[in-house]
Formats: structure tokens, sequence, C-alpha cells
């Protein structure tokens, strides 16, 4: 089977990627290289021995983008492309509506022209906003989003749905994940952000490594155990995984104007100061940090219910936080060779 992969040599999509070959799946590429690396194909080849079929496209051209499905025979579609930064969103909220909602659009109407079946979209636990209830299970309705990034994740699900039931015989999930963090054993792919990072974890790693002065850590005063935000931190390997188990459901069910969601998460919420701790127990390390006001759009504390996931999808997560952080430093140690 074929799959298409947007966004494939992005964090999560690259991941995905080594898991759909390693599983005997054929994958086709479309990336914009805006927030990746091309050197990423090459790494992909060095770990499964395949070299997957790449496009330089933007999904925004839907032109372009109905030319590589007539192109090739798609079976399913996982859709990972889209900007992803919280804190450029609250900056730039048209960027981010433009580009997240037109992409998934031509996709999506790429797929109906060419008859594809199954789609499984990344979306995001920020469409719960701020939970009522913890853990957070798929029965939460959608809260105020609290940044641009998470209203279009919001969207882009209602999309899905509605395309879903307009009788195009398209069966979609939509994986809500949590905070995907660590690398790939091999150390040869991981978070890669262009500029200042936003996410935590590579703004960690590049502070040991001594590319950025310190860590800011964004609010001391939530109530929460030490007072830093919480967050369900993921193994990217593991999300990975789970897109393979969500096609699986898909291709086994062949059911048509199916939809439905799920958490991938692992269940557990850890502090930033937890997140910090780890990172320095297992890579025998100081990082220096210093805490900030909170930050713009973010929420207090988030983890998730994952029962709907193991039931319906037969997934689990099972990478610890301290796996996380000692892959993300081997990454992170490991990348100077790629850019010398």
């Amino acid at each position: 089977m074929k799959i298409l992969v947007t966004g494939g040599l992005g964090y999560i999509g690259s991941h995905t990627v080594v898991k759909l070959i390693s599983n005997g799946y054929e994958v086709v590429i479309i990336d914009n290289l805006s927030n990746s690396e091309h050197f990423i194909l090459d790494n992909i080849e060095k770990i499964t021995g395949v070299m997957p079929v790449f496009y330089k496209k933007n999904l925004t051209d839907f032109d372009a983008t109905n030319e590589i499905f007539k192109r090739h025979k798609i079976n399913g579609v996982i859709h990972f492309a889209a900007y992803k930064s919280v804190s450029d969103s609250v900056k730039n909220p048209m960027k981010y509506y433009n580009n997240n909602l037109n992409s998934l659009i031509n996709v999506l109407q790429s797929m109906k022209e060419n008859r594809v079946s199954n789609f499984v979209f990344s979306s995001s636990c920020t469409v719960y906003g701020m939970p009522d209830k913890l853990p957070v299970s798929e029965s939460a309705p959608f809260k105020n989003a609290e940044s641009p990034y998470a209203r279009t994740k919001q969207v882009s699900e209602n999309i899905i749905k509605d395309f879903t039931n307009s009788k195009n015989k398209i069966s979609s999930i939509s994986l809500r994940y949590f905070n995907p963090v660590g690398a790939h054993d091999s150390g040869l792919i991981g978070e890669l952000p262009k500029g200042i990072p936003d996410n935590l974890i590579p703004y960690i790693t590049q502070t040991a490594a001594g590319i950025r002065d310190e860590l800011s850590v964004f609010g001391d005063n939530y109530n929460t155990n030490d007072g830093t935000a919480v967050r369900d931190y993921i193994h990217v390997e593991d999300l990975a995984q789970a897109h393979i188990k969500a096609l699986r459901f898909l291709f086994d069910s062949k059911k048509e104007n199916f939809y439905d969601f799920f958490n991938v998460g692992t269940g557990i919420g850890y502090s930033v100061l937890d997140v910090i701790n780890s990172f320095e127990k297992v890579n025998n390390l100081t990082l220096k940090y210093s805490i900030k006001g909170r930050r713009d759009g973010d929420i207090e504390k988030i983890y998730s219910d994952i029962t709907k996931s193991k039931k319906d999808l037969k997934w689990a997560s099972k990478k610890s936080l301290d796996d996380m952080m000692s892959s993300a430093w081997k990454w992170q140690k490991n990348l100077k060779k790629f850019f010398n």
C-alpha cells in the first residue's frame, strides 16, 4: 500500500515515515521545507534502507497538490503539514489560518477527486482548551481556544467531520497529540526547529549544548505541585506508532463516511521542573534556567485519558520520560554532524 505523508520531513512526520516503511508501506512525501531540512530525507534512507518519493511543494497550491495525487495510486493520507507554534500564531494569526486550513482543504479535495478513502489527521490536545476535568477524555467538549494555532485544529477537525459526513466515501481519524518529545533511537532524526525553539525540549537541549544562554521557565505560580505548567509528554516514536495503528484501523474496518478522534499521550502529567530534573539526571548535566512570567496562549495543566485509544486502536505508549530526555540529547549531540 502507498501512503502519502504531508509534512513528512518534519519532526513527527519523519518518525512516522520510518515506521511506515518498517511496516512494509510505500511512502510519498510532500513537504515545503518551511520547518524541516532536506538532509532528513537522506537520514530516513540510512535508517530504513529505502528512499521515499519526495516532492517539495506547498499544499496551499491546489493544482500542485492534486497533480501529485494523480501521479500515484494513493491508498491513504497522513496529514501533518501545518504551522505549529502557539506563540507565533498569537502574533501572526492570519498566517496560521491561511496555511493550516487551506492546505487541509486542498488535500481533502484532492482525495475526493482521486478517490482516496483513508485519512489520518495530526490534531492536538489544544482543541480542549483549559479542560474542566483531568485527565481529559475524548468526551470533553471543545473549550475556547487559547491560541489561533489551537483554533485552526478545532476548525480543521470540524472540516474533516463535515467532509467525511458528506458522502465522499472517505473515512478519517484525528489523533489529538499531547506533547511529542524525544528522538529516534538512531539519533538520525529528531525535533529540529528553525530559529528560536518554541517548545520546551529543544530549548533544553540547545541550552545544554551552549547554543542558548539559558532556559526560560514560563510561570512558577500555576496551581500545580511545583508551580510550573504540567503537560503530558509522549515519546515521538510511540506517537508515530499510533499513526500505524490508526491507518490499520481504517483499512481493516473498511467503513465509509466514518470519523472518530483519539487522544495520544501517556496519561501522566509532568511539570516543567519534572522534565528538567529528568534531563539532568539521565544525561548527567546541569541546566541553567530562570523563571519568567507566564506566556500568552499557554494553559496551566493538561494530561490525557487514553482509554479509548487502548481499546479501539490497540495502542499505548511504551517509553518513559527518561527515555525521551536521553534520546533528545543524543539527537542534539548528533546535529552538528549534519550541518558541517
